[in-house]
């Protein structure tokens, strides 16, 4: 058994009702597979996924912004498992910048190799046609968090860290280039009691993957 707190930080997806799409089609096991067999009475299925690799919760992995950089089927797994850190930005409103400055304050508590989440209150917006109203961190903080100090991921609860509509998204080239994977829509971060936590991120290990929806776990304290 686990010890320490569980906290779920992953939105539930609904087939359907998804900015980025996801269908589920339903068939009796029979329908695809003749060889196994089922009695007309019996509830025996299997089901298509037809989903956005960018669909709710997700890691984006450097091949979405780099063509030679790791995918989802070979970005190592240790690297997706390990000191989660949270930055409370929630006073930040949509369309404002978290400057390097601001960043700065938090310098004794990021660590090379850290994950860190950004909790900018936008979970709220979720599913919503406010989706993409969000803060964004500026390129000089993006740069510094990346060259200087070393991170291992960076994500927050809102749809993104760019500039709203900017074109080529300079900070996820940035981060990319240097091998560093994006978590965006997290979810339940005004749940975390603790700024640092173990923090599991679990996508699917598929070949040529630019991005994967995830199960986002935090386990705090042990």
């Amino acid at each position: 058994m686990i010890k320490g707190r569980i906290v779920d930080l992953s939105h539930k997806l609904y087939p359907g009702k998804e900015e980025y799409h996801l269908d589920l089609e339903t068939h009796f096991t029979d329908e695809l597979y003749p060889q196994y067999k089922r009695d007309e009475s019996v509830w025996y299925i299997l089901q298509s996924i037809h989903m956005s690799s960018h669909c709710g919760t997700h890691i984006e992995f450097p091949y979405h912004h780099k063509k030679d950089g790791m995918d989802a089927g070979n970005f190592p797994l240790e690297r997706l498992i390990g000191d989660g850190v949270l930055l409370d930005f929630s006073h930040k409103k949509p369309f404002e910048a978290v400057a390097l400055d601001e960043l700065k304050f938090y310098d004794n508590k990021i660590h090379e190799g850290d994950m860190l989440l950004f909790y900018f209150d936008c979970a709220k917006y979720y599913r919503t046609e406010r989706s993409h109203d969000r803060p964004y961190i500026t390129q000089e903080g993006v740069s510094w968090l990346a060259l200087e100090k070393k991170i291992g991921l960076i994500g927050s609860d809102a749809s993104g860290i760019e500039v709203k509509d900017i074109p080529n998204q300079p900070n996820h080239q940035m981060l990319m280039d240097n091998e560093i994977p994006i978590i965006e829509a997290a979810a339940n971060l005004d749940k975390l009691s603790a700024e640092r936590f173990t923090l599991v991120v679990l996508p699917l290990c598929v070949e040529g993957l630019d991005s994967c929806p995830v199960r986002l776990i935090a386990i705090e304290g042990k």
